[in-house]
């Protein structure tokens, strides 16, 4: 089994929790903040290790107090990853939990959102059966040397481009999307971006469009798939879970899909061990699962 290559943020998120969100001019106490690992890519090869398929992840970490914190947490823990070190500072991201669980993110983006396009140069595209990425990292101006890429190293991939799917450049999208990426997206993400009214109907418009397989989740209703090569139609459904936050569900649902199908698991197989592990996910705080 050849590595799969992890390409985007490792981030530090500020998680602050409390009762609800203010409204404009509001002022609110929060119940407690802590700083702990995130970013979409790092989330994903967690959720990769896990399974112990081999994965490099393709992030990096810059200076300042927030790249200070994530190369203390990184060196105690097994993470492979390409040295990429920029000299310019990380951001974070401000992760605002309520009592529902439900996060609401306000990013900082700084250097670990940014690639640089010499850095590909390092890569062996041999070394890789697929790549992930996110949408977070192609919205940045350096997007289109990621895009670069995996178009010159063919490289099967997944997408997850997140709840600014519509913020993305829609050349971008195209170029993405004339690859052939394996969707992966949430229910809302799946209908604004089609404007459909039904998640069947966003996964027919999106396999047409990137003619290939789509992923689709929906909170408690579970996760759907519809494959590409015989459009088959996929339910999983959801485990019950008591909801800490939401943090990291998805990173984890797209991770664990993907190691999943690196070990031969049928798509029944993985979307349910998905729903599995990112119900795990939301009972605890944070985005990381530990053994």
């Amino acid at each position: 089994m050849k590595k799969v290559l992890v390409i985007g943020s490792t981030v530090a998120d500020v998680i602050i929790r409390l009762d609800k969100l203010p409204t404009t001019g509001g002022d609110v106490n929060v119940r407690g903040q802590k700083m702990s690992m995130g970013g979409c890519a790092f989330n994903v090869s967690q959720a990769i290790a896990y399974f112990d398929v081999p994965y490099l992840l393709f992030s990096p970490i810059g200076t300042g107090i927030y790249a200070d914190y994530i190369r203390k947490e990184l060196a105690g823990m097994e993470v492979t990853r390409a040295e990429l070190n920029p000299d310019e500072p990380n951001g974070c991201c401000y992760c605002l939990v309520e009592d529902n669980g439900e996060r609401t993110f306000i990013c900082d983006h700084g250097t670990e959102y940014k690639f640089k396009e010499e850095w590909y140069k390092n890569l062996d595209p041999d070394d890789f059966d697929c790549a992930y990425i996110c949408g977070l990292e192609i919205e940045e101006d350096t997007g289109d040397f990621i895009i670069d890429f995996l178009e010159n190293s063919h490289i099967p991939f997944y997408f997850a481009p997140g709840p600014r799917i519509n913020e993305i450049e829609k050349r971008k999208m195209n170029r993405i999307f004339s690859l052939n990426p394996i969707l992966h997206v949430n229910k809302t993400e799946a209908v604004t971006f089609t404007e459909t009214d039904s998640i069947y109907n966003a996964a027919e418009k999106l396999t047409d469009m990137t003619e290939n397989t789509v992923v689709i989740t929906d909170g408690e209703n579970g996760s759907f798939c519809l494959s590409y090569t015989d459009r088959k139609w996929y339910e999983a459904p959801a485990f019950k879970a008591d909801v800490v936050d939401t943090i990291g569900a998805g990173d984890s649902h797209i991770g664990t899909f993907i190691a999943q199908r690196q070990l031969g698991k049928s798509i029944e197989q993985a979307l349910t061990e998905a729903n599995r592990i990112s119900s795990l996910i939301v009972q605890k705080e944070g985005a990381r699962l530990n053994r």
